[in-house]
């Protein structure tokens, strides 16, 4: 028996007692001031809103340990609606808040609102409100302090297991990564006697998206904008614009995308290569380029991965221009070059880059993975721990 049943067993083996939040918790609202961005003075002190900090400035309106309520807002009662804050900070009028009195620890009703469901409490109808009148009616479990403090201490340890695995994780990728670019500037790094190419030589062509504002559809197919390129070099579908398949179809044959095409990001988040795997049919906009290697030259794999390389890095940052949206013209584009070995040569590169490829997204795709079952372990022990059996004299009016 751990030391929280013995504690239930023995200060509480009926039940606990539920409260409303205005019985058991102190509303400290009335402290709260909203400063428009232009007149705050810029200090140390964290200047709290609905979705967590939205500045730093001089001066508090509170010095203490609080739970900070979101009132209002379409997004407030998500990620950041439950706010603990220990120390002085600075609270404006679009949250509320709150600390426990003497029979409530603060930290306890922190993570017992972070599990609550508010939406029964909520006004309004687009713009979700938790006014003050709703907020005091939400009913408290009132355990005994020294089974509230046990609670806390679990979920705290819990909370810090989470951020460590996450520190771990993310160095572990930090590391693999690091590791992998070495090893592919290696590769990538030839003497003297291997020709230097250009891009449109190595080509069948090179092209970029249609120049002409697409036709909007409910559905058909992808229309994919720089957005949907990713750092980790993928296309991101789950969240594209469609357009009609006969926009598609007209479309001339060198900006339809197919099996061995590499695409290349050339405007703002500029050098971002894809390898194109299928022949899933989708358009692109023009800030995205679309290179066809000539097999009779270059394979397909390999480019991919030359264009990922210190140098040719180097060269893209070169011929970039514009000072907002920094652009690689399609001129620059086919004249900037790349090493070609022999076939064999490419082949072993490929295969190298392939393998610490394939190493670095399973850590990536892992690394996610790992932190959300962890988060959802917690999450279930969290709510676990915060449900109670309710004695018949506590109920709720």
């Amino acid at each position: 028996m751990s030391k929280l049943d013995r504690l239930i067993a023995q200060l509480c083996p009926d039940g606990v007692e539920y409260r409303k939040l205005g019985e058991v918790g102190e509303i400290e609202d009335n402290k709260r001031k909203p400063i428009k961005a232009s007149k705050r003075v810029k200090g140390k002190t964290p200047y709290y809103g609905a979705n967590n900090i939205q500045d730093y400035v001089d001066g508090f309106t509170h010095d203490g340990k609080y739970v900070l309520i979101a009132e209002d807002g379409s997004s407030s009662l998500e990620k950041y609606s439950i706010q603990y804050v220990a120390g002085t900070f600075w609270a404006n009028n679009h949250v509320h808040v709150v600390k426990g009195k003497e029979e409530l620890e603060t930290r306890f009703l922190y993570y017992y609102l972070s599990a609550f469901n508010f939406i029964p409490y909520l006004v309004g109808g687009t713009r979700a409100k938790l006014n003050k009148a709703e907020m005091i009616k939400i009913p408290i479990p009132i355990p005994p302090l020294p089974i509230q403090n046990e609670i806390v201490r679990i979920l705290d340890n819990f909370t810090e297991l989470i951020a460590e695995l996450s520190k771990e994780l993310s160095a572990e990728l930090t590391a693999r990564k690091k590791q992998y670019e070495y090893y592919r500037n290696e590769l990538l790094t030839f003497a003297n006697d291997v020709p230097m190419e250009t891009l449109s030589h190595c080509c069948l062509s090179i092209a970029d998206g249609d120049h002409q504002p697409p036709p909007k559809a409910d559905n058909g197919i992808p229309f994919i904008t720089i957005s949907n390129v990713s750092d980790k070099n993928q296309i991101d579908f789950s969240n594209t614009r469609f357009v009609p398949e006969a926009y598609y179809n007209r479309l001339q044959d060198k900006r339809k995308a197919r099996a061995y095409d590499i695409l290349y990001t050339v405007v703002g988040s500029f050098g971002i290569p894809v390898f194109i795997d299928s022949d899933m049919k989708f358009a692109f906009q023009r800030h995205i380029a679309i290179l066809r290697p000539n097999p009779k030259m270059i394979i397909s794999k390999y480019l991919y991965h030359a264009l990922q390389s210190y140098d040719f890095r180097k060269q893209a940052d070169i011929v970039a221009v514009g000072a907002a949206q920094r652009t690689i013209t399609l001129t620059a584009l086919n004249k900037m070059k790349i090493p070609i070995p022999s076939f064999y040569e490419q082949s072993r590169i490929v295969s190298i880059l392939d393998r610490f490829d394939a190493l670095t997204n399973d850590i990536s795709s892992g690394l996610p993975a790992e932190i959300a079952a962890r988060q959802k372990q917690y999450e279930y022990y969290r709510d676990k721990l915060l449900t109670f059996g309710e004695i018949a004299y506590g109920e709720m009016p």
